[in-house]
């Protein structure tokens, strides 16, 4: 009896031990988001895939008033990128080796003063999402003291410099000491206004991009981000070398009236500047629908529109949008020509007309040249008469 006993006891622990290596297995494959969010009672959160392209929800949870959540999913094949959503309050957080990150954050403060623990990347994350934030937000003050002619335009450009560089003291730190991080991706690609806070077009901005898109090739060769960012640098180093100086005494040159922009419209038909500007004065618009200005923008465009569209002004607006679903359903109503360059904050289109910021605006001519730019489409509309 004994022996029986000891036998159905050995047996149990084996069966007992079995199933603790396939959970530990299925675990291996997972991994796992949890914590507390405090002042969230009966609010939504998500849990979202932040990819190349696009962003995927993949779960969400209605809070409770403990506010206690937790998400498991798939671990991805290659080093990924995550963000918990809170209304319209982020926090992006990326997936390596790590098994287990926890959150803890209040609902007023979610994007900012959260804190995270599990992963020393995502601690960084934060650091570099802080930086990006104060950036953007001294960025706005100076557009703000530029617009009500507080600042010259000389002074205007170097406090958006100084603006730019703070950030990129912080994100710099990341991108040399550890290149070949998920830190270092993700502080590349920081943006302000829809334009990427390190130039891909510029010279000393190009080593960065080279250095992260070198590291994620030896490690990541097949990885989807590795080929956006070889291809990114690649592209960098092009331009960058086709500005070299050139003997112009040599090459051939014509007159141009205008410099052309031939991009697809809501129906996917494409439409060239010229055929909009053939004998009526344009304004060109580079723009990004999914910035916050964008509405406001918008309504100043169609006072402009139906006041002078009898008389023959044409609208030309070009979405830098990353999202181009947003785009179409945000454009299709509008009365004007829209387009949009996939290539996004890497237009050339925008670097043809040396577009730095956005929203930017050109005012065309009937016979197509650049007679003013400016940021505000309310000073355009004496120009707009004179151009009629």
């Amino acid at each position: 009896m004994q022996k029986k006993m000891m036998k159905y006891i050995s047996d149990y622990l084996w069966i007992l031990l079995a199933l603790l290596v396939v959970s530990s297995c299925q675990d291996d494959k997972n991994f796992t988001v949890k914590g507390v969010v405090s002042g969230a009672d009966g609010q939504t959160m998500y849990l979202e895939n932040v990819g190349v392209s696009s962003v995927v929800v993949l779960d969400s949870v209605k809070l409770n008033p403990a506010g206690k959540f937790e998400f498991k999913q798939a671990r991805p094949e290659y080093p990924d990128f995550y963000r918990l959503r809170l209304k319209n309050q982020l926090i992006n957080f990326a997936i390596d080796s790590t098994e287990v990150i926890t959150v803890a954050a209040d609902a007023g403060t979610f994007a900012t003063s959260y804190q995270v623990d599990g992963s020393d990347n995502c601690k960084a994350i934060k650091e570099i999402t802080l930086a990006q934030l104060d950036a953007n937000q001294a960025i706005s003050r100076i557009r703000k003291e530029y617009e009500h002619k507080h600042l010259e335009d000389t002074a205007y450009v170097n406090r958006i410099m100084e603006a730019s560089k703070a950030y990129k003291e912080v994100a710099l730190k990341y991108i040399y000491g550890a290149p070949m991080s998920t830190v270092a991706y993700y502080a590349l690609f920081q943006q302000v206004n829809g334009l990427l806070l390190f130039d891909l077009y510029d010279k000393t901005d190009s080593r960065a991009y080279g250095a992260v898109a070198t590291s994620y090739n030896h490690l990541y060769p097949e990885s989807p981000r590795t080929k956006q960012l070889y291809n990114l640098a690649l592209q960098s180093i092009k331009v960058i070398r086709s500005q070299q100086k050139l003997n112009l005494d040599e090459i051939e040159t014509k007159e141009v009236s205008f410099l052309e922009i031939s991009l697809p419209d809501v129906y996917g038909n494409v439409v060239k500047l010229s055929e909009i500007a053939h004998n009526h004065p344009v304004l060109v618009n580079f723009t990004a629908y999914a910035a916050e200005w964008s509405p406001a923008l918008n309504i100043e465009l169609n006072k402009l529109y139906s006041k002078y569209a009898d008389k023959g002004l044409k609208i030309y607006q070009i979405s830098l949008d990353a999202d181009e679903h947003f785009w179409k359903n945000a454009a299709s109503n509008l009365p004007w020509t829209c387009v949009h360059d996939p290539e996004t904050v890497y237009s050339q289109a925008a670097a043809l007309y040396n577009v730095k910021q956005l929203p930017a605006l050109f005012l065309l001519d009937k016979n197509g040249n650049v007679v003013k730019r400016e940021d505000y489409p309310h000073k355009l509309e004496n120009d707009i008469k004179a151009a009629l």
